[in-house]
């Protein structure tokens, strides 16, 4: 196939594109670039420890993230590389982490109930625009600590639109076509882009300078925590630095996600017996459980893990970059050699998932996946700092509306993936409507 029409099929066919190559040539193949190197596709997990596992200084991944430059800029925790990729992520990791989560879980929670309860009784809503209003506002709280305001509102409503607008059919395929992205004023498609992306730079600026100048030196929100973090060598971040980690987070922690709970909900919806042991564990918690407790739910962990293995978001993880000859997998890569790890491809092996087509919560009970055969976050030095945060959040969401409404299709016919931006998401437009839960003994999630 030419390779025109591969990336165009890539684009509009993603699951079908890597499930064709992987039916005809299995764990392994190689599809060729215009450089002439070759892009080689992984998914064994013997294949997936060794490119996990090998000296980072051995594989180049910033470069295979250059399509995000013009979003998350020069600074991004994706772009860079070496030493300054692993300073500024020893930097980052540590707000995602301990006792912060706590925190999190609160806004989580609350601001999972307001959302809700905007949803009128059997009167149809787009679910996926529920997440994304759940995922965007609990990032503006928890990571910009933007709890009201004006520039809540700007921001909130500029970073909706352009994050829509890059997920539409148009701008997805500009994404992977360079050529499409041209500035021809405001009127056309990619000057639009340029000029949100400016008007939110500009808030961001504006936020970072406000926070500077604040005497409150008591935050727990992640901007604060960055702001307040020191290099080994007692430097701060700069404010291009600042700006390009926050606008990282919202690229990463908000469409993904966002994504991800409205297939959680799809697929409770889809399959009865799964609802109804989620709800059999919720109504098991004590009256009022701490967002801790729910997040140790062993049930409603496994439905979020197939959740994201069954269709995860980000078909393959980032890719990267030979930079010395080296063996992967038995076959000796060149100098030059792009190494493709391929989630959804892992994620389908029969051999790891019987009956991978299926969805079936109890396997992630009745074993424990290594990180080289379930890796929807990535794998290695490059795996997501935020995917703890983000599978709290998951559980979180999934908890406090499912405790209260039951949220089901109005359209009961079943759902393929489709392409959104840059990832792969249920299409747009599903309606689902909510009633409240019956039970004899109602536990409410409250914090």
């Amino acid at each position: 196939m030419p390779i025109l029409l591969r990336r165009i099929k890539f684009v509009f066919q993603p699951l079908k594109y890597i499930e064709d190559f992987a039916q005809t040539y299995g764990d392994s193949f190689t599809l060729p670039t215009k450089d002439g190197t070759g892009a080689v596709y992984f998914s064994h997990p013997e294949a997936m420890e060794q490119i996990f596992t090998v000296n980072a200084n051995s594989l180049e991944a910033g470069r295979g993230n250059s399509i995000l430059k013009f979003l998350v800029g020069d600074n991004s925790l994706i772009l860079l590389e070496g030493a300054s990729h692993q300073r500024q992520r020893k930097l980052l990791t540590p707000p995602f982490h301990g006792n912060r989560m706590r925190a999190y879980g609160t806004i989580i929670c609350e601001i999972s109930r307001q959302v809700s309860a905007q949803w009128q009784t059997g009167k149809p809503f787009d679910i996926r625009e529920s997440m994304q209003e759940i995922t965007l506002s609990v990032i503006l709280r928890a990571v910009f600590g933007l709890d009201e305001g004006s520039r809540l509102d700007e921001l909130r409503q500029m970073i909706a639109s352009l994050l829509d607008f890059l997920s539409s059919p148009l701008m997805s395929a500009s994404l992977f076509f360079t050529s499409l992205q041209k500035d021809w004023g405001s009127w056309s498609p990619w000057g639009k882009v340029v000029r949100l992306r400016k008007q939110i730079d500009d808030l961001i600026y504006a936020l970072i300078d406000e926070r500077r100048a604040e005497s409150d030196q008591n935050r727990e929100d992640i901007l604060s925590l960055m702001m307040s973090a020191r290099y080994e060598d007692g430097e701060a971040m700069s404010n291009e630095e600042l700006r390009d980690e926050l606008m990282t987070l919202l690229f990463a922690g908000h469409e993904t996600t966002a994504s991800a709970l409205t297939w959680a909900f799809y697929w409770v919806d889809y399959l009865p017996e799964v609802r109804e042991k989620l709800l059999k564990e919720l109504n098991d918690l004590a009256e009022n459980p701490e967002p801790s407790a729910i997040a140790k739910l062993p049930y409603l962990t496994a439905v979020c893990q197939e959740t994201l293995r069954i269709y995860p978001i980000v078909t393959n993880a980032f890719p990267r970059v030979v930079q010395a000859p080296i063996e992967i997998g038995g076959y000796q890569l060149p100098k030059g050699t792009w190494i493709i790890p391929s989630i959804y491809m892992a994620h389908h092996r029969e051999e790891t998932y019987p009956q991978s087509k299926q969805f079936k919560p109890e396997r992630f009970l009745e074993r424990q996946f290594s990180p080289y055969e379930f890796f929807p976050f990535g794998g290695g030095n490059r795996r997501c700092i935020g995917l703890a945060f983000a599978m709290y959040e998951m559980k979180l969401v999934l908890a406090t509306i499912l405790s209260e409404l039951e949220v089901s299709r109005i359209n009961k016919r079943v759902v393929k993936p489709a392409r959104r931006g840059l990832t792969v998401a249920t299409p747009a437009g599903m309606k689902m409507v909510a009633t409240p839960v019956e039970k004899v003994v109602k536990t409410a999630v409250v914090v």
